[in-house]
């Protein structure tokens, strides 16, 4: 039997469409890269936002009806209710599931309904399953599922669960198979990596610095941390991104650059808590890519306080801002205010504003990078032919053209061009 399956959303839950297909495989069934070409079509989706949920939804109405569809992911435990009234499925299973997915697609082909979310939000499938790599260069590792937040806009929590974290030996051991595979960049992922280990006695930094110990020619990317749970392993963590393995990049979401907004959020920090966590980093790491995200009109959002973010984005000139607008998610605190909503038409109008400085900074911050030289390492195809994309220290998109294959290499180039949301290298 064939079996299709697409994966969408973050990267943990890319992570787990790899397993999903490996775990297929292995059990005997044949992967094909089109829909039509299928008996069983897995969706493994994402619905962290409103339009995201609406795109999956659309995507799960054009399956073909023919075929046995099987939706996977977040979006079953964020929005159930609406899966079930719009969408025509075979089976439902939740994110991180692992080999259970082999059991799944045999009961759908055997005729039966499957409704398996019991115990999603617990779930942990070992990191030893096997994986298809979808990027013979890039190992995406999750080190751990769900989170300790409670942040009033969110969903991701109602499907992803509460912090349940591999041991720093697992992570290591994940890395070095896949090092002997051949991957050279990984992607260290959670849904908040700052939380990590944090029910099992370790921590981020002490996770890093073991990776840092492992031999071999390889770099590490680590995901997005919230700013109040870096604060009491910061010197650690800067210490730990000392290492030549680990990328000058960090992800601070922010969201909002309003104490009271945030307060509202549910986020426990405060802006200048946010400000001092960049500037450690930078201190050291003058170089350093810092990356960002912000939404855009959260209740409460006052014209002043949506002032204050721009002022924020302005003054710390992040290299990468990504922006939001507010949507209210089932199942969260924010679905439930009524005070201070602010009219769509304004979210609009504010995220506009937001993104137009967004792309003024970012071009900013890598005109910085014009001239610079030092290797950089290939990780992905461009989207024109004899086009690559490598990343630097920083991890900083490079373009470079060659007819050659050039993924996985490393090369010592120059920045020629530089542009808001990447830059143009030659090789030297």
């Amino acid at each position: 039997m064939h079996v299709f399956v697409k994966s969408y959303g973050c990267s943990a839950n890319l992570a787990d469409g790899e397993v999903l297909e490996g775990c297929i495989a292995e059990a005997g069934y044949t992967l094909v890269d089109s829909v039509s070409d299928a008996d069983v079509v897995i969706y493994n989706t994402c619905a962290v936002k409103g339009p995201t949920e609406n795109r999956a939804i659309a995507a799960l109405k054009r399956a073909p009806k023919d075929k046995k569809l099987i939706v996977a992911g977040c979006l079953p435990l964020i929005n159930f209710e609406r899966l079930r009234r719009e969408v025509r499925f075979d089976g439902v299973i939740g994110p991180a599931v692992g080999g259970e997915i082999v059991d799944v697609v045999s009961r759908v082909l055997a005729g039966e309904k499957v409704v398996a979310l019991d115990g999603a939000l617990s779930a942990k499938p070992g990191l030893g399953l096997p994986r298809l790599r979808s990027n013979p260069v890039v190992s995406v590792v999750p080190v751990s599922y769900g989170c300790l937040g409670s942040c009033a806009y969110c969903c991701v929590v109602s499907a992803r669960g509460r912090l349940r974290s591999y041991t720093v030996s697992e992570i290591t051991e994940r890395v070095r198979k896949d090092l002997i595979a051949g991957a050279k960049e990984f992607w260290v992922t959670s849904q908040d990596m700052a939380c990590y280990g944090r029910d099992n006695g370790t921590n981020l930094a002490e996770l890093l610095k073991a990776l840092a110990d492992v031999e071999g020619d390889f770099r590490v990317r680590v995901g997005m941390m919230t700013p109040n749970l870096v604060t009491d392993i910061l010197n650690d963590l800067v210490e730990a991104f000392r290492s030549s393995k680990v990328f000058k990049f960090v992800h601070l979401p922010v969201q909002s650059g309003d104490d009271l907004v945030l307060r509202g959020m549910n986020r426990f920090y405060t802006v200048q808590g946010f400000r001092e966590v960049v500037d450690s980093f930078r201190g050291v790491f003058p170089k350093v890519t810092v990356a960002t995200d912000v939404i855009c009109g959260f209740p409460g959002e006052t014209r002043e306080a949506f002032e204050n973010t721009l002022k924020l984005i302005g003054e710390v000139k992040p290299d990468i801002v990504n922006v939001s607008k507010f949507f209210a998610r089932p199942g969260t605190v924010a679905a439930e205010m009524r005070v201070g909503v602010v009219e769509p038409a304004e979210i609009k109008r504010r995220s506009s504003e937001a993104a137009k400085l967004v792309r003024q900074v970012s071009l900013e911050r890598n005109r910085r990078w014009l001239g610079w030289r030092g290797d950089v390492l290939v990780d992905e195809k461009g989207k024109v032919p004899g086009s690559w994309i490598g990343r630097n220290l920083a991890y900083k998109p490079v373009t470079l053209k060659s007819s050659e294959n050039l993924l996985g290499k490393t090369l010592h180039v120059k920045v020629v061009k530089a542009f808001s949301t990447y830059l143009a290298g030659k090789a030297e």
